[in-house]
């Protein structure tokens, strides 16, 4: 019983120190991004809204905007990634019915 005692007291000293350096710099990571939002963020983030609808207003119009000068090669990425991204959603659709077509009920 001692044997598996040092065993099991060997093993967690092993993996202690091999999950440390990926632990610490989780942490480090995880302090700063997982913390709430400050006063200061809210204010960076009206001035981006309203450099977005700026951006949206002058980009939009069709004549001489950026959306006239869209290339066929980046209409057709937009539209796989967008295809992409409504087949994920299905997906997840099906998954959470467990059934393909409908609800089984």
């Amino acid at each position: 019983m001692s044997q598996y005692m040092a065993k099991a007291t060997a093993l967690a000293k092993t993996l202690t120190a091999l999950a440390r350096p990926p632990l610490k710099e989780f942490w480090k990571y995880a302090k700063v991004e997982l913390s709430p939002p400050l006063p200061g963020d809210f204010l960076k983030l009206q001035k981006c809204l309203k450099e977005s609808t700026k951006n949206l207003k002058t980009n939009v119009k069709p004549s001489g905007g950026r959306l006239g000068q869209v290339t066929v090669r980046e209409a057709w990425l937009n539209v796989l990634v967008t295809v992409e991204i409504v087949s994920w959603f299905y997906m997840g659709e099906v998954i959470g019915r467990r059934h393909f077509v409908g609800y089984k009920i």
